[in-house]
């Protein structure tokens, strides 16, 4: 049976669904759906293809829009999706994550959302914002927003966020009960003698690798770092690295050890591309090692960015690697980033990438 690859891309202004064979040579696009709104990530359920994408419009308000049939319609809800009273009111969906029938909802302000109606109706999970540290998560630059949202697939009780600025947070409960998984991530940021709290470390990306239940990778605003007993401590990665600074990180779909990242030249000093050349940077060997992946990328007067949601990996063989840029440029890699090729170009700013692998 014929394969297609659908990648889900979130702009400033809807979402855009491109798509092609197995072969990944031609591409096709269609969008911008959900009204335009500004998209923040678009995710597909696992089993069923349904089509999620989580954001928010400056009068409505946020929501989560859904797709049966492959973008052709179109509904959406934020039933349930507020805090209680005197709290603030949400602003915009962030992150999304789909397992067992559940659909959750990572929210600015920070905190999370579960929908067991796929997404018809919502229901806090105030576990998280009941945290004593909560009272000290201060906003990013984007925002106070939880925008990293994972699931063991495993167990589906256990999920891992990641809050900027507040830090890696833990639940092996469903979200009753949250315990902060910082240790080893630097805060640089923070007076000298305060550079490792036990919270408020500003995360940019958490991924989970496949295989080993609690192998995960973060980029974070401070380093680039991994953890092989979830989260409860954390091991710097990011020695030969052009920067210790980026947003996104995608995991290989089989192999444990390697991890895709797009380093930026600094916090302070532009947040593009180093020296304006595009590159990937790959490792095969969970961190101990980086290679920079610029074939077909443009490499002279390139000073783009790539946001924390806009880099992600296909499920076929060789695995395909894509990711959008700030511009409305996106590129694909149909083997495993070793060449690359610019698949759209002028959308809107590209704020999240995400693969469907579509059997006929």
């Amino acid at each position: 049976m014929a394969m297609r690859v659908v990648v889900l891309v979130g702009t400033k202004k809807g979402a855009f669904l491109i798509e092609s064979d197995a072969a990944r040579r031609s591409w096709s696009l269609r969008g911008p759906f959900c009204e335009a709104w500004p998209i923040n990530h678009v995710i597909a359920e696992p089993g069923t293809g349904r089509i999620l994408a989580g954001g928010g419009n400056e009068w409505f308000g946020p929501a989560v829009w859904a797709s049966d049939d492959l973008g052709a319609t179109w509904t959406h809800s934020s039933n349930g999706m507020a805090y209680g009273e005197g709290e603030p009111p949400i602003r915009s969906v962030w992150s999304l994550a789909a397992t067992n029938g559940s659909v959750y909802a990572g929210v600015e302000p920070a905190g999370l959302f579960r929908s067991a109606d796929r997404g018809e109706t919502w229901d806090h999970v105030s576990g998280l914002r009941e945290h004593p540290s909560r009272p000290h998560w201060q906003p990013g630059a984007g925002g106070l927003i939880l925008h990293s949202l994972v699931i063991d697939p495993a167990d589906d009780r256990r999920l891992w966020v990641g809050i900027s600025a507040g830090g890696v947070f833990h639940s092996a409960d469903g979200g009753a009960r949250w315990e902060p998984r910082n240790r080893g991530t630097r805060a640089d940021f923070n007076p000298e003698d305060q550079r490792y709290p036990e919270h408020g470390q500003c995360v940019h990306c958490l991924v989970k690798a496949p295989g080993p239940p609690d192998l995960l990778y973060q980029q974070n605003h401070c380093g680039m770092y991994r953890s092989a007993d979830g989260g409860k401590s954390w091991q710097s990665i990011e020695a030969g690295l052009p920067s210790s600074f980026g947003f996104p990180a995608a995991t290989h779909p089989r192999d444990p050890d390697t991890l895709y990242l797009v380093p930026l030249n600094g916090d302070s000093a532009g947040r593009y591309v180093p020296d304006g050349k595009v590159a990937v940077w790959r490792t095969r060997d969970g961190g101990a090692n980086w290679q920079d992946l610029r074939e077909g990328l443009p490499q002279r007067n390139a000073y783009l960015n790539v946001l924390r949601q806009a880099l992600a990996t296909d499920r076929l063989e060789p695995a395909g690697v894509y990711f959008g840029t700030g511009t409305g440029a996106l590129f694909a890699s149909a083997d495993e980033g070793d060449s690359w090729a610019c698949i759209a170009e002028h959308l809107p700013t590209i704020t999240s990438v995400e693969t469907l692998v579509l059997n006929g």
